[in-house]
């Protein structure tokens, strides 16, 4: 092996590796990674138009993960399509949906104009008790689905789309 060749080889990495300035290196660039990362995301987080994009798009994951268990439960059943959208689901609905509705997102445009209508804001309290029931029934529709049983699928999404409902009746100006 000529010396080229030997400080590229794998065995001479790890011993680079093992080099307190290589890991200060790579700390430093880990650290400048996570710094710019936090700081772009809070430059657009103040941004009233960033938070009904983020907001639309989660409803918009939402929507289309619930489409496809829908079509599953009326076709031909296909459990792991049905168990990756309810994870999916589940997933969104963990991922604190009632913060994408801060104060000054009231009224404004993301993808769109938004639908929410004001007691989103001013009852934010049954809101996000709304939203953690959505979470709840999302959690047990996901572990349901692991089974693969059709009928407990179609019971639990049943209560899914209830609590979607519970929250569009109330809180989601329609056309």
């Amino acid at each position: 092996m000529s010396k080229i060749e030997a400080r590229f080889h794998f065995r001479n990495r790890v011993v680079m590796l093992a080099q307190p300035r290589a890991w200060f290196v790579a700390g430093l660039l880990a650290a400048a990674a996570l710094t710019m990362t936090s700081w772009a995301s809070a430059q657009s987080a103040q941004r009233p138009e960033s938070l009904i994009k983020w907001r639309q798009s989660a409803y918009q994951v939402i929507a289309w993960n619930s489409g496809r268990i829908k079509a599953a439960l009326a076709g031909q059943f296909d459990a792991h399509e049905v168990q990756s959208a309810a994870n999916t689901l589940a997933g969104v609905a963990n991922s604190g949906l009632a913060g994408l509705f801060a104060p000054g997102t009231e009224h404004g445009k993301g993808w769109r104009e938004t639908t929410a209508r004001e007691a989103v804001f001013s009852d934010a309290q049954k809101f996000r008790a709304l939203t953690e029931d959505f979470a709840r029934e999302a959690n047990a529709l996901a572990r349901v689905a692991a089974t693969g049983d059709r009928g407990a699928v179609n019971e639990q999404f049943l209560k899914v789309a209830q609590s979607c409902k519970a929250c569009h009746d109330k809180y989601r100006q329609t056309d």
